[in-house]
């Protein structure tokens, strides 16, 4: 019994720590604005 609870505790610290980890991946990527120039007659219609 002691061996299974162990066991699910470890198989749970693993699936935490690989949900943290693909979160801060995630988290990491650098978002890319573009800018263009518009003409000023473009805006107004």
């Amino acid at each position: 019994m002691p061996r299974l609870i162990v066991s699910l505790v470890v198989l749970l610290v693993i699936v935490i720590g690989a949900l943290f980890f693909f979160a801060g991946r995630a988290g990491e990527k650098p978002t890319a604005r573009i800018e263009k120039a518009v003409e000023l007659g473009n805006l107004a219609s």
